[in-house]
């Protein structure tokens, strides 16, 4: 597997700007980046459309989006396929190894200009690793996880994780390992 060599982490910077094809309530449309800003999005990159893993995760998220929905996340799935495929493969039933019935956007990555500005593309096989991105209401990448093809996603640690980011931004607290909404958080002091 072969990266990019300079993958500086974008955690913390700006979210690279973006205009792509996307599939969205069935059409095809253009979206960018600057679409999204003013509320939290999650940007999920998935190898590619019709594989083995990725219908799972598209099912999974989708049956959890109304819990990514309270918490006013939208939800972006971005594959180097091109959009075709992604109708395509929108339209193929779930027991055909499909994801009909998914209604979260579908970006297509043609280019490859999306993977490469994240840092998932893996440049020898020619598909994106499974990046994962919490982008917060001014744009900034708060939370990033890359993993390879062969491991999924898991949704309950996406939600931990968007409470965690969104309790720390309006109580100014932090979040220490394995905090959950309802548990002690700490106060931070800049004279520690």
């Amino acid at each position: 597997m072969e990266t990019q060599q300079n993958a500086d982490s974008i955690v913390g910077k700006q979210t690279p700007e973006f205009i792509a094809d996307a599939i969205v309530n069935g059409e095809i449309v253009r979206v960018s980046s600057l679409d999204f800003y003013g509320q939290f999005f999650m940007l999920f990159f998935y190898e590619a459309d019709f594989s083995f893993i990725c219908p799972t995760e598209m099912h999974a998220l989708q049956e959890a989006l109304p819990e990514f929905k309270k918490r006013n996340v939208d939800v972006l799935g971005v594959s180097v396929d091109p959009i075709q495929a992604h109708m395509a493969w929108l339209k193929t039933p779930r027991d055909q190894g499909g994801i009909q019935g998914i209604t979260f956007p579908l970006i297509a990555d043609v280019d490859k200009s999306l993977a490469r500005a994240y840092y998932v593309l893996d440049e020898e096989e020619g598909f994106a690793l499974r990046g994962t991105f919490l982008i917060d209401k001014t744009g900034i990448v708060q939370y990033s996880s890359i993993n390879i093809f062969q491991i999924g996603r898991n949704v309950s640690d996406l939600l931990r994780t968007i409470d965690a980011l969104q309790f720390t931004q309006e109580h100014k607290e932090l979040c220490p390992m394995d905090w959950a909404p309802g548990k002690t958080s700490i106060l931070f002091s800049s004279q520690e």
